[in-house]
């Protein structure tokens, strides 16, 4: 059989096995145990072992279940609350006030845990209703919510970039760091879109009443209490790393210690809390550990019959040009981020698409850092989008899918701004790499 045939065989296979709906982490392991007995025989076992001991042994994906953790215990003790109150409170006054202050609320969340689901589950309970009451507009409300969730798989400590940057044999440290300004850009798109939404229409984001607002004082006591201690604990992992005082599995621990003394400090931390979040760090850990190590499979039997070297000389060879090339390897993410998550999305495409870059003559750090900008669009795309399947579970029955689809387009599109934007201006994700000393 040819090299050309067994991958196309291979691929299609993978993909619609995953279309039926078995985990992607099973659906990769099989396919590459029938193909590598089929074409390597029985000895393959020696190389799943192999790569099973690597995964398992490798010091810095112990971060995943310290950073969900810490992710869970935020969630768990009502510190998102908080925050959510304070932001509501600052700027609540504000034409589509609401709907900024989930974004920022989110954001500041997401750099706090790293777990989309539950931010956006979180703003799901608190910040729909508040807004509906306030009749907002559904699809501002909603999009706001999906797309400021989604910033949690990109602004660190980030769950993604712990499983990306082993996968592209790139620095994890470096990674953080680079990851951190990007989503914040994205932030501040997403607020300039939604107070220029409202200001051109009012009835889209109309401000509370001036008798529910609060008081300067009672917004800086708000501020000092419930803002600024996420704010240290997101300074307290990212610092430690930016200055060389820890590797990121030494922060991600010190974040986990962080979130249980702020929990404590707020009066939050019960055995409940820590119960709650020791189950769901296990459950979501296996999880992806399970993806991580089927994925490895796949991609040990993929490059060994040849697969990837066929992929290689067929991208090359293609008459696009290297700017040509990478466009068509976004585009191929984006396409997939419609009907697979991003953990499938990074396991298949990363090891393929990462040599290739180097040939091509681009900064594989810079690439790494552009996937990441890229592959949000994962949990925004109809029909498999996380964040919206998330916000349909815990949304007041009058909001509909069409209403969330509608709103997270205009989204998405600011996402793909954004890309082109990082493009054109490479230095704005490199230059705090380089600060950190972590380029090249």
């Amino acid at each position: 059989m040819s090299i050309e045939l067994i991958t196309f065989l291979m691929l299609a296979i993978l993909i619609g096995v995953i279309m039926l709906g078995f985990p992607i982490g099973f659906s990769m392991a099989g396919v590459a145990t029938f193909f590598g007995i089929a074409f390597i025989g029985p000895q393959v076992s020696n190389l799943f072992m192999l790569r099973m001991y690597y995964y398992l042994s490798d010091y810095t994906l112990i971060a995943i279940p310290l950073f969900i953790f810490l992710g869970v215990v935020i969630e768990k003790s009502g510190i998102a609350t908080r925050l959510y109150d304070a932001m509501y409170a600052i700027l609540g006054g504000l034409r589509g006030g609401l709907a900024m202050a989930t974004i920022v609320a989110s954001t500041i969340f997401a750099a706090a845990t790293g777990v989309v689901g539950a931010t956006v589950t979180t703003m799901g309970i608190i910040a729909l209703p508040a807004m509906l009451k306030y009749k907002y507009d559904k699809a501002l409300a909603t999009g706001a919510i999906c797309a400021g969730g989604a910033l949690g798989i990109l602004i660190p400590p980030s769950i993604m970039i712990l499983v990306y940057a082993p996968t592209a044999n790139v620095s994890v440290g470096a990674m953080l760091i680079g990851c951190f300004l990007p989503g914040f850009i994205l932030s501040a798109l997403y607020l300039l879109y939604t107070a220029y939404q409202c200001y051109m229409h009012p009835e889209k984001g109309p401000a509370i009443e001036l008798e529910n607002r609060v008081t300067i004082d009672v917004k800086m006591k708000m501020l000092l209490t419930s803002v600024l201690p996420v704010c240290v604990l997101i300074l307290a992992v990212l610092g430690t790393i930016f200055f060389g005082l820890a590797a990121p599995t030494e922060a991600a621990a010190f974040g986990a210690f962080c979130s249980v003394v702020l929990a404590a400090c707020y009066k939050k931390l019960t055995w409940q809390v820590i119960k709650d979040a020791s189950i769901a760090t296990t459950k979501v850990s296996a999880m992806v550990y399970m993806v991580v190590i089927g994925s490895s499979f796949f991609t040990s039997v993929f490059m060994r019959l040849g697969c990837g070297d066929f992929v290689d000389e067929m991208v090359m060879g293609l008459p696009l040009g290297r700017w040509g090339a990478l466009i068509l390897m976004w585009i191929i993410i984006v396409i997939m981020g419609c009907f697979l998550d991003w953990i499938g999305i990074v396991m298949i495409v990363v090891p393929i698409f990462s040599p290739i870059v180097v040939k091509l003559g681009f900064d594989p750090i810079w690439f790494a850092l552009m996937n990441m900008v890229v592959l949000q669009t994962s949990f925004l795309t109809p029909p498999f989008a996380y964040t919206i399947f998330y916000l349909k579970g815990v949304a007041p029955p009058e909001v509909t899918l069409k209403d969330i689809y509608r709103g997270v387009v205009p989204f998405i599109l600011l996402m793909l701004v954004a890309v082109v934007i990082f493009a054109i201006f490479p230095d704005i994700l490199m230059w705090p790499v380089r600060m950190a000393g972590l380029a090249g």
